[in-house]
């Protein structure tokens, strides 16, 4: 068997700071890396072998302008403003109402003060969007979500579900933030099931006015943000009542978007018929201030519906050019996935942080050592390594995914093409799903990693768990969403044997499908090289065989279930299969991505750095699944073993370059705030903050 490591002849022996660190691990690591046969001397010379390849020079500079891209400019520009703005930095201990106005100021002052615009991007330039909004979220979380609201959600809806008319009437206001604002969406009885929503809107033609109406207590609009507080107007979701000449009285139009003003613009006083309440104190995200509304028969002008995809003449006449319900309501919601975007590429940005903190401690604190020798630094044991570098190579894995995700949905903004609105819809879906889900759990893992350091709240994984966690509900909840991406598998899997057009995110299943159905070849099955296993067309490969497998066993499932339980039951059924298979689509999407991401780097160092993080991803994903590769015999026993192991060695590289790597993110201490993170005299920030 070719072996997986480079060969020591010509090691630099007077390399004082390599041998130190071999002997450190010889003693405390002894990881068992393979070894080729009938070589008696390798096993003396594994950590020296590992020493001199984990010697790969970075180019920190070049790695982070390929990561940071075009847009780095206006970060700056941003934690700039901020940093020199002591008086908008958000303290650690900070009252709920305090947060909240503290964070209307912040926001105000970003746009009037600093002059940074974001509205004006939402539309002509997402990429630039999100940019500012990743480094908003530097700032402050909460503040990130209420530039959300106002910009994405309330503007967004203007501006995507809205014509020229709204446009005219409230772009500037919604831009300098005269015209504060929230997106009404959510009722206490009805989040996930959007068209499920009880709130309605009844067209009056003798007055030429919709009233809206609150029904029942389950239809309170809930956690509206800027509603508690701040909003002046609301974008209302409500079902669009017509009356008739029949014995129903009124035809039921679908779930329409409605302007409605909620506060009086000179006395900011609720106006009449609106009830505002606010929901209170939450685990995370204080700034932001949730509120419930209901309505009593408020009034508004017909010229407030938001009527891209829907009008009401009139007299009372509903014209649209989309011919059902179904696809109004599609269409509709297809023009606010920009939300899931957005939460999906934040979410990386609050894991770029966590990771940075847990890594740079881990990289500072020193525990036990060989007797009479120096500690070892906790980031050189290998458990420590299992912790983190496999998540700093998540990390990396995502910023290219969502990056990718942003590029297709502005691409999709420009062109409006009908087959990358699907694509987009579903990949929002489940990157917005799959990354929050990971960074949730990633959070408690780096606490965990800094010890009862971690736990102290100036050290930051508190805030930012408790922030972030609500990622995963809100947006739509995670497990809704996946079931879309799983949905859409299967209307892909059934347009493949009907001999249709695959969106281009499935186009691999074509031929990945016919791999699955022919048995799993018995050489290439044994293959145990690095090089083979390194091979991004194995990785590949390995990663959409399994999605394939996943895709053709539940459709089987669900076809032989729905003859006894229908289509609800058997869905149900296998409700943890299509999870499954969700998820796995998804992994392949992001390493897809990672690995055209590494190849189209154009700095050497940087990219082999890339290429050594994008095998780390790639073969512990294997390896977290090889129970399934086994039962089909995808992989021998023994290339099992080799993955296993090679994964092991590549989180030791990984450790070697992980400073380098961190660095690149090029996240000043300012940004991330941990003391224990500090770049410089860590611990006599630490010390300081106590009081020492």
């Amino acid at each position: 068997m070719q072996s997986p490591y480079p060969d020591p002849t010509g090691e630099d022996e007077s390399q004082s700071i390599t041998n130190r660190r071999i002997q450190r691990l010889s003693l405390h690591l002894t990881p068992n890396y393979p070894q080729p046969k009938n070589d008696a001397t390798h096993h003396q010379l594994q950590l020296l072998e590992c020493a001199k390849a984990a010697m790969l020079k970075v180019d920190t500079d070049s790695l982070s302008n390929y990561l940071r891209g075009k847009h780095k400019d206006i970060q700056d520009r941003v934690l700039d403003y901020f940093n020199n703005r002591p008086d908008l930095q958000t303290p650690l201990e900070i009252l709920k109402d305090d947060h909240r106005e503290l964070c209307m100021r912040q926001l105000v002052a970003l746009v009037r003060d600093a002059g940074i615009r974001p509205f004006r991007y939402v539309i002509e330039d997402p990429a630039k969007y999100f940019a500012i909004l990743e480094a908003v979220g530097s700032v402050d979380v909460s503040l990130a979500i209420k530039m959300g609201v106002q910009y994405s959600l309330w503007g967004g809806s203007v501006l995507n579900l809205g014509t020229k008319k709204h446009k005219d009437k409230y772009f500037d206001g919604i831009d300098n933030m005269d015209y504060p604002g929230c997106f009404a969406m959510t009722e206490l009885h009805h989040g996930s099931n959007v068209q499920g929503l009880q709130t309605v809107a009844t067209f009056d033609p003798l007055t030429d006015e919709f009233i809206i109406d609150t029904p029942n207590d389950g239809a309170i609009k809930w956690w509206i943000g800027n509603a508690a507080v701040h909003g002046k107007f609301a974008t209302v979701f409500a079902k669009l009542m017509l009356p008739t000449h029949d014995t129903k009285g009124v035809s039921d139009m679908g779930v329409h978007a409605f302007i409605v003003p909620i506060r009086d613009f000179e006395t900011h006083q609720t106006l009449p018929g609106i009830e505002i309440h606010d929901c209170g104190h939450k685990v995370g995200l204080n700034g932001v201030d949730n509120g419930a509304l209901r309505f009593h028969s408020v009034r508004i002008p017909r010229d407030n519906l938001l009527n891209r995809f829907g009008d009401v003449s009139r007299d009372g006449k509903y014209t649209s050019s989309l011919p059902s319900i179904n696809k109004r309501f599609a269409a509709t919601l297809g023009e606010l996935v920009g939300g899931r975007v957005g939460l999906a590429y934040s979410s990386v940005s609050v894991l770029k942080i966590a990771a940075i903190i847990a890594i740079r401690y881990s990289l500072l604190r020193q525990q036990f050592g060989p007797p009479k020798q120096p500690e070892v630094t906790i980031l050189d044991y290998q458990s420590h390594q299992h912790k983190l570098m496999p998540m700093l190579a998540s990390t990396y894995a995502f910023h290219f995914a969502t990056l990718h995700l942003v590029e297709k949905y502005a691409e999709m903004k420009k062109t409006h093409d009908e087959q990358l609105v699907g694509d987009v819809h579903s990949l929002s879906a489940g990157l917005k799903a799959y990354v929050t889900g990971y960074t949730a759990k990633s959070l408690s893992i780096c606490r965990e990693a800094c010890g009862g350091h971690g736990y102290a709240a100036v050290n930051r994984f508190g805030s930012l768990r408790n922030d972030h966690d609500i990622f995963q509900t809100f947006e739509g909840d995670n497990t809704v969403l996946l079931q879309q991406v799983a949905g859409d598998l299967l209307k892909q899997y059934k347009e493949k044997f009907q001999g249709g057009t695959l969106t281009v995110t499935w186009n691999y299943l074509r031929e990945s499908m016919n791999s699955y159905l022919s048995q799993p070849n018995p050489v290439t099955a044994r293959w145990e090289s690095e090089d083979h296993l390194r091979d991004p067309k194995f990785q590949l490969d390995a990663f959409r065989y399994r999605t394939s497998r996943l895709l053709q066993s539940v459709a089987v499932r669900l076809r032989k279930h729905s003859k006894t339980l229908g289509s609800f039951g058997a869905w149900n059924r296998c409700l943890n299969h299509l999870l499954t298979l969700a998820e796995s689509h998804i992994e392949s999407v992001i390493l897809a991505t990672f690995i055209e991401s590494v190849q189209n780097c154009p700095d050497a160092s940087s990219r082999a750095a890339l290429k050594l993080v994008c095998d780390l991803y790639a073969l512990e994903r294997i390896w977290k699944d090889i129970g399934t590769y086994r039962n089909v015999d995808y992989v021998a026993p023994n290339k099992a073993k080799a993955i296993h192991k090679l994964s092991e060695y590549l989180s030791f590289r990984v450790r070697n370059i992980a400073r380098e790597l961190i660095d690149a993110f090029d996240i000043p201490d300012h940004v991330t705030r941990a003391p224990i993170a500090m770049q410089s005299d860590a611990y006599s920030h630490y010390t300081q903050y106590v009081g020492f």
